[in-house]
């Protein structure tokens, strides 16, 4: 977890940002953005919550639903501390080494994010595709093997990129355009050649993000192909497209964000700051805010699930 500092501290290298020219609004800003968090976080803990204590939910549908979920949750436990303490307390000083922990932090559950997508994505396609030879397929063990490698994935990638940042001398005022240290934020106020390590986070993301979402594609133009050669009548057409409906939901709202971000910090240099804020929020706010929802309401299972725990509680 980043640790911030007071302003006035002469070992702080970066400065947060908030939202500039709204500062003396910041405390009623931070209202609905800590409320977004508050339900993010009560949202991705219920489905925890009720894939862990409802054993007809044990299957790997609900197992990377599991992953999703707790990887929606790091991402808020890891940028609510300096983005709240931003807007409520006016810590927007952050030392480089607790900096550069959560850009890599922050990274590698992006990362995750994109690559449990993927997973998903092929477990549709397993379930569609090859329904009688699924449960061989995709047993417990070896979706927590898959769950294992997605994680050395997302994380061991991102060292050598890590290891950059920390060796480069950094301008005397760095300040963030975010109230969270990123990659493309920090990496522009470093005093050296920084071609390496951009070509690197280039590529990495090209190898990560790029790939999963063409896996992703590539599942579902065969899911797509399989459900159009069935004989089952239009019933059996909704019913297996039904089920991928809120995973493909899940994947409009994880990458439209990342692409956003990604647009502004490569071709909107003279946007307005408020600008590379607004979407920078849009970023760490939006997927782990919505995912809940759209699992919640699309996949009958939770939704029951949810609407028992509700009336056992009025009860």
């Amino acid at each position: 977890m980043a640790l911030l500092t007071p302003a006035n501290h002469s070992t702080v290298l970066f400065t947060l940002r908030g939202f500039p020219g709204m500062e003396s609004a910041h405390c009623w800003i931070g209202i609905p953005i800590f409320s977004t968090y508050l339900f993010a976080v009560l949202g991705n803990c219920t489905i925890l919550y009720i894939i862990w204590t409802e054993p007809s939910l044990h299957q790997p549908m609900y197992y990377f639903l599991a992953m999703l979920a707790t990887t929606d949750l790091g991402l808020c436990l890891t940028t609510m501390p300096t983005v709240m303490g931003v807007l409520w307390f006016q810590l927007r000083k952050i030392s480089k080494r607790s900096c550069l922990t959560q850009l890599f932090i922050i990274p590698a559950f992006s990362f995750m994010e994109s690559s449990v997508l993927f997973a998903m994505a092929l477990d549709r396609f397993l379930a569609i595709c090859y329904p009688l030879r699924y449960a061989l397929l995709l047993t417990t063990s070896r979706v927590l093997r898959i769950g294992l490698v997605l994680l050395l994935r997302s994380t061991l990638l991102l060292i050598p990129c890590l290891y950059f940042l920390l060796q480069f001398p950094y301008c005397p005022v760095a300040i963030l355009s975010h109230s969270y240290c990123i990659h493309q934020d920090v990496i522009r106020l470093a005093c050296a050649s920084t071609t390496i390590t951009s070509y690197y986070g280039l590529t990495l993301i090209v190898l990560t993000k790029g790939a999963d979402l063409l896996f992703i594609f590539i599942s579902y133009s065969l899911i797509l192909k399989t459900v159009l050669g069935m004989s089952s009548g239009d019933e059996g057409h909704r019913k297996a497209l039904g089920t991928c409906v809120s995973h493909l939901c899940a994947v409009l709202v994880s990458y439209v964000p990342v692409f956003g971000l990604s647009i502004v910090h490569r071709f909107g240099r003279h946007a307005s700051p408020l600008l590379h804020v607004v979407m920078g929020n849009i970023y760490i706010l939006l997927p782990p805010l919505m995912n809940p929802v759209i699992y919640s309401i699309r996949t009958r299972q939770i939704y029951s699930r949810i609407l028992r725990i509700v009336s056992l509680k009025k009860a």
